[in-house]
């Protein structure tokens, strides 16, 4: 019996009228969440980052080569607003993680780049994040593994179903 099942039969007490299923699968999913950021927040410690940081230099390297890419390229990969990254993109310079250039296709604007330093540190660092998530994995098999990413993935996708029908209304 793990917390989630301690809730749901206390609203079984209460309110036996509910159906609870669709709370017991998010009410885990949440608490899968905040269990996965922990351990991986523990590897981003050790390397000096934080997530935002985090986030910010694997979206550089995952590009590949030149491991740069415009202002705009980087909030349609993360998802976050305008200024939060400005202040990312500040706080890896002062860093000396990335860097702003000029931008070869058009000179009003910059790039951020990888410089060696932050490459060699988010290279490094991938393989302890990979092992990092690996044992946060480790009690599930393979087929375990791809089984919940398949039921995962389909409920993502409904999920934003939803939410982008009840945005549209």
């Amino acid at each position: 019996m793990d917390h989630v099942d301690v809730i749901i039969r206390q609203w079984a007490a209460e309110r036996p009228d509910l159906d609870t299923r669709a709370m017991a699968v998010i009410g885990r999913v949440a608490r899968l969440s905040m269990a996965y950021t922990q351990g991986m927040q523990r590897t981003f410690g050790r390397y000096g980052l934080n997530p935002a940081k985090f986030d910010v230099l694997a979206t550089l390297l995952r590009s590949g080569p030149p491991y740069a890419l415009s202002p705009g390229a980087l909030l349609d990969t993360t998802m976050v607003a305008s200024g939060t990254m400005t202040n990312r993109i500040d706080r890896l310079e002062q860093d000396g993680l990335v860097e702003r250039r000029k931008n070869p296709e058009d000179s009003r604007s910059v790039i951020i780049a990888l410089t060696p330093k932050g490459q060699a540190l988010i290279n490094e660092m991938m393989a302890a994040h990979v092992a990092t998530q690996s044992q946060l994995l480790e009690g599930l098999t393979a087929e375990e593994q791809e089984a919940l990413t398949t039921l995962l993935a389909k409920a993502l996708n409904s999920a934003e179903t939803s939410n982008s029908h009840a945005d549209q209304a």
